[in-house]
């Protein structure tokens, strides 16, 4: 094969997959409501440690959803700013019908800077994730912090407020 059909290839190759690459990517706030909050408990099914972002799943039994706290006294919050807290208000699920949820955290290179391991979370793992929602109502949310087994709560590299 020629050098010219090689780097016709390539270009060609480039020009039509690269689209494909940015569109996987996307902002924080076309996806979650910085104003759902989420607080929930369960059990580790699935760990996927790939870029651009770490993915886990875990099946429910507990779902706090939140609303923010309101602003103190004479203090006016910037109009999309998010919540600095949330109100929760849990319910608890029969594990025989445990929903799974879908969580997103930072990339793992990132992840790992902020004292993760490939071992923080394991398949049958019970932790406590406090993240935002998705806007389509979906179980799936953007991670903020998960407080593993051994107690430790790490931050997930969340992108909220990048």
């Amino acid at each position: 094969m020629s050098s010219k059909r090689i780097v016709g290839v390539v270009g060609f190759l480039c020009l039509f997959l690269a689209p494909v690459v940015i569109r996987a990517h996307h902002s924080f706030s076309a996806e979650f409501d910085v104003k759902k909050g989420i607080k929930i408990t369960g059990s580790i099914t699935k760990v996927e440690w790939a870029n651009p972002h770490a993915y886990f799943y875990l099946n429910a039994t507990e779902v706090c959803e939140g609303t923010p706290t309101p602003a103190p006294a004479g203090e006016t919050p910037a109009p999309n700013a998010a919540p600095q807290s949330f109100d929760y208000k849990c319910t608890k699920i029969d594990p025989s019908k445990a929903p799974n949820w879908g969580f997103e955290m930072g990339s793992p290179n990132g992840l790992m800077r902020l004292g993760w391991t490939r071992t923080s979370m394991k398949y049958g793992d019970v932790i406590t994730v406090e993240g935002t929602r998705a806007k389509d109502g979906s179980n799936y949310a953007n991670a903020r912090n998960v407080k593993v087994t051994d107690g430790q709560t790490l931050f997930a590299g969340s992108s909220q407020g990048s």
